[in-house]
């Protein structure tokens, strides 16, 4: 059955948002106007102005903002995409198998704990300062998430579905994809949107340490030309997209899984 969209329920949503943002932003304008804040942070008309300049001409040698966020999203799709394949794969193995978990899932809970951050200098050390190492930081920063929901979604399995399907004449691999795979869907899915998110909070680290392009790179630059402005510009940029990519996964879980929302 369709979920019916409320719409009421939408627009406060979005109205009390929009008083939280132009209440940080007031307090923030009156904070540097007024205080010795203003010594250390630019306004938000400042910041406004820079991200709308930094647009249409380079921040360093040839890239513009947008040019510096599409080459950070694309290494984040390259990153999530590998995991979110490897992830649920090796959740699935381990939740319906169980020679592989008995094999992989002592291993996976040793890696579980480890940040993503904590993988640079070894990423470093075995692939170099290129692409590859930021893929596999990326990578690394993602596949925890989602394995682990996926593992969570295949242990969670109705038994007696599955049984269900037998009886009626189902083998092996139909039921796998008619059964198991639908009830992992709404798992998989949570799963991929912490994954996505911590995605995209490790490709930022990873250019920080050591890039030439990247949204990153444009607050490391801002830090060592002490340009507080293009740092703003830098982190606001960040939380914008972070927050469509959160919505973009969100809407696509709510198409795929209508059936099982997670919440409104």
């Amino acid at each position: 059955m369709k979920a019916k969209f409320n719409t009421k329920g939408f627009v406060n949503s979005l109205f009390f948002s929009l008083i939280g943002i132009v209440a940080v932003l007031i307090l923030w304008t009156l904070g540097v106007n007024y205080t010795t804040v203003g010594l250390l942070l630019p306004t938000p008309m400042e910041v406004l102005e820079r991200a709308i300049y930094t647009m249409s001409n380079p921040i360093g040698r040839t890239n513009t903002l947008l040019m510096h966020l599409a080459v950070s999203l694309r290494r984040v799709l390259v990153g999530f995409t590998l995991s979110a394949l490897c992830g649920v794969i090796l959740g699935i193995a381990m939740g319906r198998f169980k020679m592989v978990e008995a094999i992989f899932k002592p291993l996976f809970e040793l890696v579980r704990p480890i940040p993503s951050v904590a993988w640079i200098p070894l990423a470093i050390v075995w692939f170099g300062i290129g692409e590859t190492a930021k893929i596999y930081i990326i990578f690394m920063a993602g596949f925890v998430n989602i394995t682990v929901n996926t593992y969570a979604g295949a242990k969670q399995v109705d038994e007696n579905m599955l049984g269900v399907a037998r009886m009626l004449g189902a083998n092996e691999l139909q039921a796998f994809f008619h059964v198991v795979i639908p009830s992992c869907v709404p798992y998989i899915f949570a799963g991929m949107q912490v994954g996505l998110s911590t995605c995209w909070m490790a490709v930022l680290a990873a250019e920080m340490v050591s890039s030439t392009e990247g949204i990153g790179w444009t607050i490391t630059a801002g830090q060592e030309n002490g340009d507080m402005t293009q740092i703003f510009v830098g982190i606001i940029a960040i939380a914008i997209v972070g927050l469509l990519l959160a919505v973009l996964m969100r809407w696509a879980e709510r198409v795929l899984c209508s059936w099982r929302v997670r919440g409104k």
